[in-house]
């Protein structure tokens, strides 16, 4: 069984490739989704801003 699994995470010699492109591709979309994230969080706050002057709110 471990020899298996060591096998698997080897990729018949390609893992030393593999693991790394999951590993940058993960990065990447983690950091798309980050920032994707953010920019509702802000884009809320800017919403939320406009209805309070609409509204006759604070300035």
């Amino acid at each position: 069984m471990t020899a298996a699994v060591t096998e698997f995470f080897r990729m018949g010699g390609y893992g030393a490739y593999v693991w790394p492109a999951f590993a940058f591709a993960a990065l990447v979309l983690g950091g798309m989704a980050w920032r994707v994230l953010a920019r509702l969080r802000a884009s809320e706050g800017a919403l939320d801003r406009m209805r309070d002057r609409a509204e006759g709110g604070r300035p």
